[in-house]
This record gives C-alpha cells, structure tokens and sequence, in this order.
C-alpha cells in the first residue's frame, strides 16, 4: 500500500479538519509530532468564538408581535428578516474564512446539515447556529438538548401546537429517526409516547424556551422499554442511554470527515469509546485525527469539497474582499448549497451529489471568476419553499429575488496576493509549479506541469505564482479533499 507523503498527510487533515491551510502553516505541523497537531486543531485557542450578531436580542423592537400588524409593518417585518438571514450568512462565512480554529466552525457547518432546519425568523436563526458554534465540538447530550430547545427546531416540527389534548408526533418523531437513533430503531408507539412527553415544550415571541406546564401530559409513557411520568427532558436522557444513539452519530461523522462510504468495524470500535466517554465530541474527533488509517492512501483526496468548503478554503488561500458580498449566496446557490436553506430535514445529501454536469463547469470557473472578476454569468437556480414552510413562501421568494439580481454582475474581489505569494519566498524558481500544486491539491500527481508553464505569465515571479495558482484551482484537483 502506498504511504502517503508527510506534507499529504497534513494538507489532508487541514482540510478534513477546517477549509486547508496554507503552506507556511503546513511546514510547521510537518516539524511536530501528530498528536501535538491534533490537539492543536481540536483544542485551538482558550476563548470561545466570538457571537455572530445581526440583531439585538435586549432590544428588539415589536417585531415579533405579529398578530395585530397591518399589512405594511410585516412586509417591513419580512424584509427585516430576510435581510437579516441574508446578513447571517455572510457573517458565518466570514467567521469560517478567518476562523483561528477552523475546526470549530467545520463542526457547526456538519451539526448544520445533521440540525437541518429552516426558519424565516432571522433572531431564531442567530439562536441556533450560536448553539452549534458553541456546542458543536463540546459534549453531544448538550449540544442535543440545546438545539431541541431552541425557538427555531420547536417552530419548526411544529412543537408549539404539541398539547396534552392533541399531541403532535412530528418533534418526537425527528429527534428519534434523525438526531439519535436513525430510522429502523424505534417504533410507531414510542414515537406517539415521547410526543406525549414533549407536549407543553414550546417557546414565547421573545425567543425563549418555556414548558408550558398547563398542556403538558402527566400521564404515564412506555418509550424504548422505560415506563415513567416523563418529560422532554426524560426523553432525551433515555435516548441518549441507547448505544445505537452513540453509533448513529459517529457513523454520520466517520461519513461527513473521513469517507463516504463508512467503514463498521472503525465506526463501531469509535461508537464505543464516543459512548463511553459520556459523548464527548473532542475526544471521538481526537480519536479520528490521531488514527493511522486516517491517513490511508484510499482515504486521502476521496471528498468531494461542499460548496461552503470550496469557496470558504480558496478565500483562506488568498485574502481578499468582495465589493459586494451577497455574492457569495449566489455562489452557494448555484452549487447547490445555501446556509439556513437545507432542502429538507435530512440537510444535505453530500459527496457525489454535490455534482451535476452544470454544476462542475461552474465549480471549475470559480477561481477565475472571484481572482479575474468575471461575471456572474450563471443564473442561480430558486430556493424552493419546501420543508413545510407555508406562510413563509413570500420570504423565500424574496431571497430568490435577491439572488436573480446579482446575475451577470462582475464579482469586484479586492484580492491581497502578497501574504499568499510570500508563502513560496523561500521556493526556486524552477520548483514553483510543483511547489504549488503540491500545497494546493492533497493529490498533485495528475497534474501536467508543461500545461502550467504554457498558460502561464512569467513576466515576473509574483505574475507566475498568480496565474499558476489560478490554473491550479481551476482543477477537477481542487474540487477533492
């Protein structure tokens, strides 16, 4: 079996663990011993990240008292939100770009898609990626329990109308078959005897989490074999004593990190350590990071890079700003990957999904377009009002709205080539192409050099290091990890 090269084995967790890193970055893990850079990645710096805020939950204004609005002030309303979820995502983006600790956004950007929800209520939206960001590399039953509180997931599978007198499944139903268990692992009758457990769990206008004691139902429930007056809290504790709750999870990580088509005897073997050491996430990622058939050759440049991954991982390569940074929903929109837009409660499907024939011709042309300022020329296809969003149709289309007029504009990207281009100071001239390739692509060794050189400008070095990397990215190459 082939070893793969120290500087591979590095770029490959770089990117499985964050969005790549760069060269310079690279050639100081090479200096240290493996388990000294994973405990760098995982534990990255003391303090907690830094909020994403694009409204103020102290001073909110009437916003969400709908009930007696005119027609005006909830267009007004509408608008808010949307430009706030708009505002939201740029945010996010911006904090994955510039992230000292790649990893912790790379988690929230997983438990997004395993969270899957969809809110036009921006304040909800704030709530829960603040949740995912701060518990996403933390403990799971925390993490679990939080997201089923929030204002966002409880509007969402409608727990608010889950009452004692007509008790509503579909909350119950989706923390068992997509949080936990996995479908296959619970029945009909434990789906109806947790949503008689959750009933009363709801939230007030002002975005917070309130057991509504009144509509609650006290009665006794049998779920998965305990019998007992439980609550939601109940529930979620005895969910989390399963063990299958414990493989579930970590074969959806092992599949989102390491290879798509999973591996049972390592998921199983990690399931039991995650499981044993009361779900804490840092430890199983910790456990992933530091294996040896991480770094497997059939492992390494096997992922197909998401959306996010791609465009976020080349604006980390190189500084630059945007002139007009809703452009980076129509990228995410034409790839097929719109943050706090899943298209349904499964999240996104992933690996070779993320390509079609139209979609890859864009993927190749993006380096050009953002680095040359070309023009958007690609209509993003509409956001489609699924997920049961009802009343919130308009909104979607206002998004649509959005995205139709940043067609055909030029991406005007402000790029700083200097910290990029004094990464290689210390390369040969004639080393160049193969340095760079080497340090942008986790597998280099398809790559024609000649091809390189002929469309290259060689005018001066800081020209050709441009234009190679360029040419580089615009790879199928640079569309794995």
């Amino acid at each position: 079996m082939p070893v793969v090269p120290l500087q591979t084995q590095m770029q490959h967790l770089g990117w499985r663990a964050g969005f790549g890193e760069g060269l310079p970055e690279i050639r100081s893990w090479m200096k240290k011993k493996r388990k000294e850079v994973v405990k760098k990645v995982i534990l990255g710096p003391q303090s907690a990240p830094s909020p994403i805020r694009v409204m103020d939950e102290t001073d909110l204004p009437d916003y969400q008292r709908q009930r007696n609005m005119g027609a005006e002030e909830r267009k007004m309303v509408q608008k808010l939100n949307t430009d706030g979820i708009k505002d939201l995502n740029v945010l996010w983006t911006h904090a994955m770009i510039t992230s000292d600790h790649p990893l912790q956004e790379k988690m929230a950007l997983f438990w997004h898609g395993h969270f899957a929800c969809r809110t036009q209520n921006v304040l909800f939206n704030q709530q829960l990626l603040d949740t995912l960001r701060r518990h996403g590399l933390g403990n799971f039953g925390m993490l679990l329990s939080e997201v089923s509180k929030s204002p966002a997931m409880l509007g969402f599978l409608n727990n608010q109308q889950n009452r004692k007198q007509r008790p509503n499944e579909n909350f119950a139903r989706e923390v068992m078959e997509l949080f936990t268990l996995g479908r296959g692992h619970y029945t009909e009758k434990d789906v109806k005897e947790a949503a008689r457990a959750f009933t009363g769990w709801g939230y007030d206008e002002m975005g917070q989490f309130r057991f509504r004691k009144n509509v609650h139902d006290e009665g006794a429930k049998t779920i998965l074999g305990k019998t007992g007056n439980y609550n939601g809290d109940d529930v979620i504790n005895i969910l989390l004593e399963q063990k299958q709750t414990a493989r579930f999870i970590t074969g959806k990580i092992y599949r989102y990190f390491v290879h798509e088509n999973g591996n049972e005897a390592r998921e199983q073997e990690l399931a039991e350590k995650f499981y044993r050491s009361g779900y804490d996430l840092r430890a199983l990622m910790e456990n992933i990071f530091i294996s040896d058939w991480f770094y497997d050759d059939k492992i390494v440049g096997t992922r197909i890079k998401s959306p996010v991954e791609l465009i976020v991982g080349l604006r980390r390569a190189v500084p630059m700003q945007f002139e007009q940074e809703e452009a980076m929903l129509v990228f995410q929109r034409v790839l097929g990957q719109t943050l706090f837009y899943p298209p349904n409660v499964a999240g996104w499907p992933g690996g070779r999904n993320w390509i079609d024939s139209s979609s890859l011709m864009f993927r190749l042309r993006v380096p050009q377009i953002i680095l040359y300022s070309q023009e958007l020329n690609v209509k993003p296809k509409e956001i489609t009002p699924e997920m049961g969003e009802g009343q919130n149709y308009k909104m979607t289309m206002q998004v649509n709205e959005l995205l139709k007029r940043q067609y055909a504009r030029r991406v005007n990207a402000q790029v700083d080539w200097q910290p990029y281009v004094d990464g290689y100071k210390d390369v040969k001239r004639e080393e160049l192409a193969d340095a760079i390739a080497q340090s942008l692509l986790v597998r280099s060794k398809g790559i024609d050099r000649q091809l390189l050189e002929k469309y290259s400008d060689a005018s001066t070095r800081e020209n050709y290091i441009k234009t190679v990397t360029i040419d580089v990215m615009s790879t199928p190459e640079y569309q794995m990890c």
